[in-house]
């Protein structure tokens, strides 16, 4: 064979040997977001109503979260058992964000009542879906419509990801809630995202 030929054969030879490689190693493959996930992680109390998760660094660990937009009936009864905390920043912010009792407060929207957003924080390479969360949290009353997350400033600090939601109610304001570095708190921001 001649030098070109045989250079050729070689490079095929290793690509050929490189996509067998690639192909026998695993990749990770983070699991399915869905109803059975949700109870795993949430309790039985909890499921998805159709608007998709969002996966973002609410911490600023540099590990992947998510956010699941669902319903919870009664996250309270599952807390304990499924190790995850209950908060609510949008009556905090208001004065009185206790989620034993403002979990009990009828919604201004009954097709609404009970939503929630289910935040898990990654940890380690397997981020949100590792088989344990660095934590877990389910925001209660926060009265939207769609959320997405971008980055924010806050005062003279360095910017962090919040999840900016499109309230329900006439005045289409919108708000953001974010990590503070010791829990989640919730800020008006006024006009719709649109």
């Amino acid at each position: 064979m001649s030098l070109p030929r045989v250079a050729i054969f070689l490079a095929l030879l290793s690509i050929c040997a490189l996509t067998a490689h690639s192909a026998s190693v695993p990749s990770p493959i983070s699991p399915v977001v869905n109803n059975d996930f949700v109870q795993k992680q949430f309790g039985s109390t909890c499921s998805l109503i159709g608007i998709d998760p969002l996966i973002a660094d609410l911490d600023n660990d540099g590990v992947e979260d998510i956010v699941i937009p669902a319903r919870c009936t009664n996250p309270m009864m599952d807390q304990v058992e499924d190790s995850f905390v209950v908060v609510d920043p949008y009556n905090s912010f208001f004065g009185y964000g206790n989620p034993r009792v403002t979990t009990q407060f009828a919604s201004d929207d009954p097709e609404r009542r009970g939503y929630s957003l289910l935040v898990i924080h990654g940890t380690g390479p397997e981020a949100w879906h590792a088989a344990t969360p660095k934590a877990k949290f389910v925001i209660v009353n926060l009265p939207f419509k769609q959320v997405l997350v971008k980055k924010m400033a806050i005062r003279k600090k360095k910017p962090v990801m919040g999840i900016f939601a499109e309230e329900t109610g006439g005045d289409q304001a919108t708000s953001v809630v974010f990590w503070d570095g010791k829990k989640y708190k919730y800020q008006p921001l006024g006009s719709s995202m649109e």
